[in-house]
This record gives C-alpha cells, structure tokens and sequence, in this order.
C-alpha cells in the first residue's frame, strides 16, 4: 500500500468530510481514507497499480473541492 497527503480546500464540515471521504472510497483501489476538517488534510492509503493521485483528485473535485499541489 501506498500513503499520500492531499491538501483539500473547501471543507467545513462533516458533509464536507462525507462527500471527499465517499468519493475517494469509490476509487478502485482506495483502501482507506483519513480526513482532518481543521487541517483540510487528507490522508490516503492506496494501492497505486489500481489508481493514481490524479484520479484521487478529480474525484475530489468533482465534488466541488480543490485540491492543492
């Protein structure tokens, strides 16, 4: 497994956290998902044969969230 820190802006509150934490569990992949709403940071835990940062970030923002870096 692989470990990755995404820098999220736009989150407030706990649909905020909901909506990232769902989108990004839908990945192929994707085995777990930490978000800290304070912090806008979210901690991934994937498998990168399955999916790629790329495709973590557009499903982030597909919900209307930007992701920094």
């Amino acid at each position: 497994m692989t470990e990755k820190t995404l820098d999220v802006k736009g989150m407030s509150c706990g649909h905020c956290k909901m909506a990232v934490s769902g989108a990004l569990k839908g990945l192929e992949g994707v085995s777990d998902v930490s978000v800290d709403l304070e912090t806008g940071k979210v901690d991934v835990s994937y498998d990168a044969s399955k999916v790629n940062i790329e495709q973590m970030k557009e499903a982030i923002e597909e919900q209307g969230y930007d992701v920094a870096g």
